[in-house]
């Protein structure tokens, strides 16, 4: 990846300390769930965690048999272990953000009366699917989607019961004039149990940003591993452009 999609500083509105509780509230965007996710408890000053990190995260182990085969709703794998150009996708709106959708291919497989969406492949465009339909969750601002999120996505230990504690409490983020898109992406590494998805986003306000999704298969389907704090191991990080970034947008 290229040096510009590193952590940029001096005129960067990312690094900030006033914008980053702005830019949190707004990744989810407009939704809680960054602010679950993306800011430790109390400090509205954090700083992004090392991405090569993994020494807090608290995740179960990847089951036996689960590493291999099919997802839960019958979603098809693949031995493909790189993802080196942009899948052709079909997009739909959750709240504000648009979100990819191939329910016969990869996923979302299964879409709840109240636009829960689960279930995606076992391929590394599953994983880049299932990070993307989460994030895109946590925008909706929906507490009882952010409630579902928290229980069925997360891989459980000390991060995700404090993320469940935290969702059962909040409240609906109501209306807001700020959106957010999806603009590319970076598959970092790819197993049979685990990916690390890098995805590049930009505010209505024309803002750059990134963050890395670590996803974990579990129980027939991609699920996200966080930090024991309860935020993702990756922060917001911001761009000065996508280069290095395969471009991807739906919106």
């Amino acid at each position: 990846m290229s040096e510009s999609t590193q952590s940029t500083t001096g005129r960067s509105p990312f690094t900030r300390p006033g914008f980053i509780i702005s830019a949190a509230l707004v990744i989810a965007m407009i939704a809680a769930v960054v602010v679950i996710f993306f800011l430790p408890k109390g400090d509205g000053t954090a700083q992004p965690a090392p991405s090569s990190s993994s020494d807090n995260v608290s995740a179960a182990p990847t089951k036996s048999g689960d590493a291999t085969g099919k997802s839960i709703c019958g979603l098809p794998s693949t031995s493909e272990t790189a993802l080196g150009s942009t899948p052709k996708s079909t997009w739909t709106l959750i709240g504000k953000m648009a979100a990819p959708t191939d329910p016969k291919t990869f996923g979302p497989g299964v879409t709840d009366e109240d636009g829960f969406r689960s279930c995606f492949a076992h391929s590394p465009t599953g994983a880049l699917y299932a990070a993307a339909n989460l994030v895109a969750l946590g925008s909706s601002g929906d507490p009882k989607l952010n409630q579902k999120m928290t229980d069925r996505l997360l891989m459980p230990g000390p991060g995700r019961d404090i993320a469940m504690a935290d969702s059962r409490t909040m409240p609906s983020s109501g209306s807001s004039n700020t959106s957010v898109q999806f603009r590319g992406f970076v598959i970092k590494s790819y197993s049979r149990s685990a990916a690390n998805v890098d995805i590049a986003f930009q505010t209505s306000a024309g803002v750059l940003g990134h963050a890395v999704l670590p996803m974990e298969w579990a129980d027939g389907d991609w699920k996200l591993a966080i930090a024991d704090s309860g935020r993702l191991i990756n922060d917001i990080t911001a761009l000065s452009d996508l280069s290095g970034f395969i471009p991807w947008s739906g919106a």
